[in-house]
This record gives C-alpha cells, sequence and structure tokens, in this order.
C-alpha cells in the first residue's frame, strides 16, 4: 500500500502539470492543489466508544490532491492514515468527481465520500473542535462514515441559504456484515440546511437529515450456533481480529435514522477572528433495529456543545453527550446508557496549526465495558498546502 500511495501521488502530480502548465499560446488553467494534514494525540485512557486509543498514536492524517478534470468536472483524492488496534492503517478515504456548477443551483458527485447527513459527518475528523466526535456519531456512524455512491444537491434561489439534497450508497461502510441480501443500494439519504445571517454578529444554520438503511445488520442467535462456534473457534477468531482491525462500521443501526441539527454564531460585528462563540446542538433516533425489535425498541443519542474564541489564538469549549442504545444479543435486546462530558482548551497560532487539551468523563454507563472516569487527550495538529473548507 506505501507503494500504491507513492505512485498515486507521483501520477497525480504529472496529471496536474500537465493539465496546468500553460503554453505560450494557451491561457493559464487553473492550478490542481494538494494537501497534507498530521494529527498526533496522547491519551491517558480510551472512553468507550471512543476512536483514540491509549497512549501516543497517529489520527485521522490525510494525504489530499484537488483540481480539474477538464471543463466541467473536479476531481478530489484523499488518503488517510491512523492508528487502529494499535496497528496504522491506510487507504484512500475519498476518490470522488463532482460538476463544480450546473444549471439552476444543481451539483452531482460520483465515487467515494463522506455522506453530508448531520452537522460533522463531511467535515474530516481533525478539523473538529474536540478530540473525540460526540457518542452519536461514534455509535451510528462509526465515527466518520464515507461510502461509495452518487450525490445530488440543489441550492435554492432563496433569500436565505436553502440546501435540498440526496445521496445514494452501497452501504457496506455502514453495515459489513449484513443478514439480508438486498440488491438494490444499500443506504439512502436526505438531508436539507437553512441559514443565514441575523444583522451584523449573528448567524445561524438548521440541518434535518434522514437515512433508509437496506443493510440489517446479521446477530448470531448463540443457541443456534453454539456447537458450530466451538468446532471452528480457532480459525472463526482469527479471522475475526484480522477483520476487526480494518472495520470502522456503526456499532448501533437501524432501518430508519432521523437526525436534526442546529448551529448558532456570534461575533462582534462579524469579525470572528477575534472574538467568536459558537453553540451547537445534535440529536439522533434510530428504529427498526432488526426483524427481532418491536415498535417501541430504538436507539437515541444527542450532544451539544460551546466553543469560546476569547483570543485570536485561543478557545475554550464544553461539550455534553447522551447515548440510549438496545443492544441485540440474538432475539433479544438488553438497554445500554451512556453520558459522556468534555472540557477543552485550544491554541492555534495560525489557521493551520492547533494544541489542544482535553479532558473527558464517562458515567451512568449501561451494558459498556470500562468506561473512563477521567481521559486526558493532548493532541496537535498542523496542515500543509491546500485543505479543503470547514463545515459551518
Amino acid at each position: 500500500m506505501k507503494h500504491v500511495l507513492t505512485l498515486s501521488a507521483l501520477l497525480l502530480a504529472c496529471t496536474a502539470h500537465a493539465q496546468t502548465a500553460p503554453t505560450p499560446n494557451t491561457p493559464k488553467r487553473e492550478a490542481w492543489q494538494f494537501g497534507a494534514v498530521l494529527d498526533l494525540t496522547h491519551s491517558t485512557r480510551a472512553l468507550a466508544l471512543g476512536q483514540r486509543e491509549q497512549g501516543l498514536q497517529l489520527g485521522h492524517s490525510d494525504l489530499t490532491a484537488s483540481g480539474p478534470l477538464g471543463p466541467w468536472l473536479r476531481g478530489h483524492v484523499g488518503a488517510v492514515l491512523a492508528t487502529h488496534d494499535g496497528k496504522l492503517e491506510k487507504g484512500f478515504e475519498e476518490v470522488y468527481a463532482e460538476t463544480p456548477a450546473l444549471p439552476a443551483g444543481l451539483q452531482l458527485r460520483a465515487g467515494r465520500f463522506a455522506s453530508q447527513i448531520g452537522q460533522l459527518n463531511q467535515q474530516h475528523p481533525h478539523a473538529d473542535d474536540f478530540s473525540e466526535r460526540p457518542l452519536l456519531y461514534r455509535a451510528f456512524f462509526g465515527g466518520h462514515w464515507n461510502d461509495d455512491g452518487l450525490r445530488l444537491n440543489l441550492t435554492l434561489p432563496t433569500p436565505i441559504y436553502w440546501m435540498v439534497g440526496a445521496e445514494a450508497f452501497r452501504g457496506r461502510k455502514l453495515v459489513d456484515e449484513m443478514a439480508n441480501r438486498e440488491r438494490k443500494p444499500g443506504a439512502l439519504t436526505l438531508v436539507t440546511k437553512l441559514g443565514g445571517d441575523i444583522g451584523r454578529s449573528h448567524s445561524w444554520q438548521l440541518g434535518l437529515s434522514y437515512l433508509n438503511n437496506r443493510r440489517e445488520a446479521s446477530v448470531e442467535l448463540e443457541d443456534e450456533h453454539h456447537e458450530e462456534h466451538e468446532d471452528h473457534e480457532d480459525h472463526d477468531a482469527h479471522e475475526h481480529d484480522e477483520h476487526a482491525g480494518h472495520s470502522h462500521a456503526a456499532l448501533f443501526t437501524g432501518r430508519k435514522t432521523w437526525m436534526v441539527d442546529a448551529t448558532w454564531k456570534w461575533a462582534p460585528n462579524g469579525n470572528n477572528r477575534e472574538q467568536q462563540l459558537r453553540i451547537s446542538f445534535e440529536a439522533a433516533r434510530t428504529t427498526g433495529l432488526n426483524r427481532y425489535a418491536n415498535a417501541g425498541q430504538r436507539h437515541e443519542a444527542n450532544a451539544i456543545a460551546a466553543v469560546w474564541r476569547f483570543n485570536p489564538s485561543w478557545e475554550v469549549g464544553a461539550r455534553s453527550d447522551w447515548l440510549r442504545v438496545n443492544q441485540p444479543h440474538g432475539d433479544h435486546f438488553h438497554k445500554g446508557l451512556l453520558r459522556e462530558h468534555s472540557l477543552m482548551l485550544a491554541w492555534k497560532p495560525s489557521h493551520m496549526q492547533a494544541v489542544r487539551l482535553q479532558v473527558s468523563r464517562q458515567r451512568d454507563a449501561v451494558e459498556f465495558e470500562n468506561p473512563s472516569k477521567r481521559s486526558v487527550f493532548l493532541q496537535y495538529v498542523i496542515a500543509f498546502g491546500a485543505h479543503g473548507a470547514h463545515a459551518f
């Protein structure tokens, strides 16, 4: 894989040079842009459902390239490096082409990319305000859900910002082992977002997202497969361990998921470089857990966060998460509960660097093993070259 990534970077560089190098008789075209982000984190203890392990590890670090593919398309390639289960994982997280500007405010994207469901999923984790994503994303989307599929967005010609979009994905990155055998697209999403300004100092955005997941997660019935499990214990354990080390699928899924998100920002006279207050809220509900669930069994989660930039180089923030699930055990369920609270202080000497100190605490854990009474994270993020714009 190391040689593949190196070769891909060289090919992209050659392609970029070939497309952008002007001749004396041709106008200069838009250039391809390249970027990299390094995310290093040291944690004293891993959180339950956490994406970061104990000790020093490499977080969501990436190499990106984006630019024109002729006059009508733009391309983007993103390779990610991260530590998972004590091993360094690498692969292509994003490979897609999109139309920069279709008529009537339409935009089409095809390939592998992150779903725009919710507020945070579309942005890379290293761009978040906290070292760990909310429980909502870690439980329902594997932290950062990207998949192979299509997206069609429409920005409406209204006085305020109003976007509606639809996505169709294979769904294999959401549910890796499925009980049914649907041949249709495995996951469909519908998203709408509205936003605007109130005077010079206030801005807001509201979002509503819907996910229809056709891939029912498989559940092994203990009484039916106990003997088979014993006969193949060593072989199955080896395969499971090998597969689990590369699986980032959601831990809790269902047929239908509804999400709502809201963000409000305040900056004196619109100057968010000097000072800004950001308050955000997200909530999600998942139903149709599997064929054994009744109508009243569901997963629910919410998160509320506040971040205050009190100085151009300093931010302080707090977040509170709540997760309630029904954990499948064969043909029945066990109720699970987990709460998490986080405080963080970040120093950002430039928009390309950040040093973050975060303390997180988990409590009221039911059916979750090894909740952390206190975890301390020290994170360093540095970006090189071009990188995409952050979410609202």
